[in-house]
């Protein structure tokens, strides 16, 4: 597909395998995309998301509403406060989990696979006191 593609908010949503609800972003399927994906994803307040990775594809976040934490690391031993308006780089293979309190989230998440789901792997590690 050699041409813009316009995609409304309204095409619908996927619950993530990691946890959390998918727009129909941009992705191969949506809009023909070779080597690219942009999504928002929603993650409910007190929700428990699942440890992942994107073999071989980076990702990028931007937080648009909700205070919440992110471990990571390759035993989830480190933790960071994110706020609306934060930006993380992900690196391809790096294992994270988001972890959401009192807080709706939702965020823009950007990664260089265009399939979005077809990378991921869940990883059932238990986090290891996370350090700041």
């Amino acid at each position: 597909m050699n041409d813009v593609v316009i995609l409304k908010s309204e095409n619908g949503s996927y619950a993530g395998a990691q946890g959390g609800e998918f727009s129909a972003g941009v992705s191969r399927e949506s809009a023909g995309s070779e080597r690219l994906c942009l999504h928002r994803v929603f993650i409910a307040a007190h929700t428990e998301t699942h440890a992942h990775m994107h073999d071989g594809h980076e990702s990028a976040i931007y937080v648009l509403a909700g205070r919440h934490q992110i471990r990571y690391g390759d035993r989830l031993q480190h933790l960071a406060d994110l706020e609306p308006g934060d930006m993380v780089y992900i690196p391809a293979g790096m294992l994270h989990q988001p972890v959401v309190g009192d807080e709706d989230v939702t965020a823009l998440v950007a990664r260089t696979d265009p399939a979005e789901q077809e990378s991921l792997r869940l990883h059932e590690h238990e986090p290891v006191g996370a350090v700041r």
